[in-house]
C-alpha cells in the first residue's frame, strides 16, 4: 500500500490528497527554514540541560510537601537558563495557561494598582480574571484597575517597526498607578496578527521609556520556540505559558511556567503556594521525566505544528477563505485562524480534525457552553492529554466571523492528515469545491 492509498484508508479522497500534495510542492523552502530554527532551539535546550548537569536522580518522584525536590528545582534552572531569565517557576500545580497568568498577575498587582493592556482585549478566559466580565475573586474585586489601548485597524499598536503612530495613545494611558503592562503574543480568539518577538521588544522599550519601573509581562502561550529568541531576550520582566502547549513537547500532562526577574518570580511562588513557603513546597508527583523529556522535544514538536499551520493557511487561502496569518506571512506562533463564514463550516472543519485524532476519532464535536467563555465553543481535540493544544486540535467560539483556530500536531505528518481530513469534511458537506489548477 502506497502513501496515497494509506491516506485513502483513513478517509482522505484521492482528489483531496492530490490537492494537498500540490500545495506542499511550494512550501519546501519555508519548511527548510523552520527546520533551521528548530535545530538552533534544540541546541539551546540541550545546552541548558547540560549546563545544569541533568541526571537520572532528577527524575525521582516526590510527594507531600516536596521539600528538597532536586529534580523540580533543577528543571526550573534549566528553564531560566534556556529563556535567559534570573529565575523560573515550573510546576504541575499550575493547571493551565490562564492559571499561570492569574498567578503572575495576582502576585504582582496590589489594591490601587492598574493593569494595562496596550494590545487590545485579552484572551476570553482572562476577562473574568481581570473583572472585565464580573466574577468572584477577580482582580477588580481586589481593587486592581484595568485599562486597555485598542489596536489600530491593521491589528497592531504601530504601523511599522519604525513608526510609532499609535504610541501616543499608549503613553497617555500609562499613569502613576500603572504597575504592570501585559502583552499577549498570540491572537487568542481574535483575528489580529500575532506579534513577533522584535515587535514585542519595541513595545517594551517604549513602555520602559515612559515608565521605567513598569513590569512588562508577556503571555507567551503558543509562541515558544517558533523563533530563535523569546520575549525575555528583548526586555520582558516576566514570560508566562502552559506546559500542555509548546514547551511541554506533548509529554507534559499538566503544568505551567513563569520565568523572569527573580523578585517577581518569588512573589509568584508565594501566591501559588503561601507566603513564607514559596518555591520550597510542591511535590513533582513523578512527572519529572515527562517535564524534562517534553522540554527536550519541544523545539522539534513545535516545528511540526508550525509546518501544519502554514500548510493549513495555504490550503484554505487558495480556496478563498481569509486566513490569519495568510499563507505567505512570517510566523510567530503555531495558531492558524481560518474564517469559514458559517457555523456549519466550523463544525465540518472540527469534525475533520477529530476524525484524524488517535483518541476519540469516532466522536463528532458539537458546540457547547465551555467554562470561561461568553459564547458557545466548538472544540476538536482527540488528544492524549485533555486540552493539550500542542496536540492536533481546532476550536473557536460560534460567532461571526466564524473563525476556527487550528493548532498543534505532535508530528508534522499528523498535522498534515488533520488538515486534509478537515478539508475532506468540508468537501463532503458541500461547503468547498476544489479548484482544478492551483499553480
Amino acid at each position: 500500500m502506497n502513501t496515497e492509498a494509506m491516506y485513502e484508508s483513513l478517509g482522505v479522497s484521492a482528489e483531496v490528497y492530490a490537492y494537498g500534495e500540490a500545495i506542499l510542492d511550494g512550501l519546501k523552502a519555508r519548511f527548510a527554514k523552520i527546520d533551521e530554527t528548530a535545530e538552533y532551539n534544540q541546541c539551546k535546550v540541550l545546552r541548558a540541560m547540560q549546563k545544569n548537569r541533568v541526571n537520572a536522580t532528577h527524575f525521582a518522584a516526590t510527594t507531600g510537601y516536596g521539600y528538597n525536590d532536586a529534580g523540580r528545582d533543577n528543571l526550573e534552572r534549566v528553564y531560566a537558563d534556556c529563556f535567559h531569565t534570573e529565575a523560573a517557576l515550573v510546576r504541575p500545580q499550575i493547571t493551565c495557561g490562564t492559571h499561570a497568568l492569574t498567578v503572575a498577575l495576582s502576585a504582582n498587582l496590589l489594591p490601587g494598582d492598574e493593569l494595562l493592556s496596550p494590545v487590545g482585549a485579552p484572551y476570553d478566559t482572562l476577562e473574568e480574571v481581570i473583572g472585565i466580565r464580573e466574577s468572584t475573586c477577580s482582580l477588580k474585586e481586589y481593587g486592581v484597575r484595568y485599562a486597555q489601548v485598542e489596536l489600530l485597524p491593521d491589528g497592531r499598536p504601530w504601523k511599522s517597526p519604525r513608526c510609532t503612530s499609535n504610541y501616543p495613545a499608549i503613553e497617555k494611558a500609562i499613569n502613576a498607578r500603572t504597575k504592570l503592562v501585559t502583552i499577549q503574543r498570540s491572537k487568542g480568539y481574535a483575528t489580529r496578527p500575532t506579534f513577533s518577538v522584535q515587535q514585542i521588544g519595541e513595545l517594551i522599550a517604549f513602555v520602559k521609556r515612559v515608565k521605567p519601573d513598569a513590569i512588562c509581562m508577556v503571555d507567551n502561550c503558543y509562541g515558544e520556540f517558533v523563533e530563535t529568541i523569546e520575549p525575555s531576550d528583548v526586555g520582558a520582566d516576566l514570560i508566562v505559558g502552559s506546559l500542555i502547549k509548546n514547551p511541554g513537547g506533548g509529554l507534559a500532562p499538566i503544568g505551567g511556567y513563569i520565568c523572569g526577574r527573580a523578585d517577581l518570580v518569588e512573589r509568584c511562588a508565594y501566591r501559588l503556594s503561601a507566603p513564607g513557603l514559596g518555591q520550597e513546597v510542591g511535590a513533582n508527583l513523578g512527572l519529572m521525566p515527562a517535564f524534562y523529556q517534553g522540554f527536550f522535544l519541544a523545539p522539534t514538536v513545535t516545528a511540526g505544528a508550525l509546518k501544519g499551520a502554514i500548510f493549513a493557511a495555504n490550503v484554505y487561502e487558495r480556496l478563498g477563505f481569509r486566513c490569519i496569518p495568510d499563507g505567505s506571512a512570517s510566523r510567530h506562533d503555531i495558531i492558524q485562524a481560518v474564517e469559514l463564514g458559517s457555523a456549519a463550516g466550523m463544525v465540518a472543519f472540527c469534525k475533520g480534525i477529530q476524525a484524524a485524532a488517535p483518541v476519540d476519532s469516532y466522536v463528532d464535536p458539537v458546540p457547547w457552553a465551555m467554562p470561561g467563555y461568553d459564547s458557545e465553543v466548538i472544540m476538536a481535540a482527540g488528544a492524549f492529554v485533555q486540552g493539550s493544544s500542542i496536540e492536533l486540535s481546532a476550536d473557536g467560539p460560534i460567532r461571526p466571523p466564524y473563525a476556527v483556530y487550528f493548532q498543534g500536531g505532535l508530528t508534522w505528518y499528523h498535522a498534515k492528515l488533520g488538515i486534509l481530513m478537515s478539508l475532506q469534511k468540508m468537501v463532503d458537506a458541500g461547503l468547498v469545491t476544489l479548484k482544478g489548477d492551483i499553480r
